[in-house]
């Protein structure tokens, strides 16, 4: 999943950022409201983490403008103050869930993850295709009863062409939704991606190259 993490503190930033992608998430950090607005509209992520307290652009201006815009992305809204009206608040400006700092990690990681589910049409826990299994709550996976050592972002392309149903996805989307603003659009990561994945996965093929449109399963 992608998401953006918009905190004005940077050293929070790059904490909730790193510990983000040791769980396999493709992250993008703003630091402060504007840019963070302009980036939440740009791209299509799965779960922007919005501080509420953020100079210049509020985190409540930003919230009702992305609900204005029709965004559809999750916005799981960080703030200092705890209180039950400030909570009340905050899901009333259209944010899908609301987290008190400090907040334990775990507990952050989860709440992503539940957003996401509801940001696209639910994937089961475990994925089966002939004698491919995922099991996307574990991160694991295995073929014919043999375990696949896939690195993140070959997981993450598994994953995504199997939500996809056999519909045939782009690179241009698998660049979009398993990495990050750090990745080149002219980067040729997504081709040697498939192509160490389809060498993973063995014989019979099960991805499928479809021409102009993408790959599929």
């Amino acid at each position: 999943m992608r998401v953006l993490v918009v905190e004005d503190d940077q050293e929070m930033a790059q904490a909730v950022a790193v510990g983000l992608r040791r769980a396999q998430m493709a992250v993008d950090v703003a630091y402060d409201g504007e840019s963070g607005l302009e980036r939440a509209l740009l791209s299509d992520y799965d779960v922007i983490v919005l501080d509420r307290d953020l100079p210049g652009v509020h985190g409540d201006e930003i919230c009702s403008e992305l609900i204005t815009s029709g965004c559809r992305s999750r916005v799981l809204m960080l703030t200092a103050a705890a209180s039950a009206e400030d909570l009340v608040d905050g899901l009333n400006l259209g944010a899908d869930d609301y987290l008190a700092k400090p907040f334990d990690f775990p507990v952050l990681v989860a709440r992503i993850g539940a957003l996401a589910r509801r940001a696209h049409p639910a994937v089961p826990p475990v994925v089966r295709h002939g004698d491919l299994v995922v099991d996307t709550a574990r991160r694991k996976a295995t073929r014919a009863g043999r375990p696949l050592e896939l690195a993140p972002k070959e997981f993450g392309v598994l994953e995504l062409l199997l939500s996809a149903k056999g519909r045939a996805v782009s690179a241009e989307e698998l660049l979009e939704r398993v990495w990050d603003e750090a990745a080149d659009p002219f980067t040729s990561a997504v081709k040697i991606t498939i192509s160490r994945l389809r060498a993973k996965l063995g014989d019979p093929p099960v991805i499928e190259t479809v021409a102009k449109r993408g790959y599929r399963i």
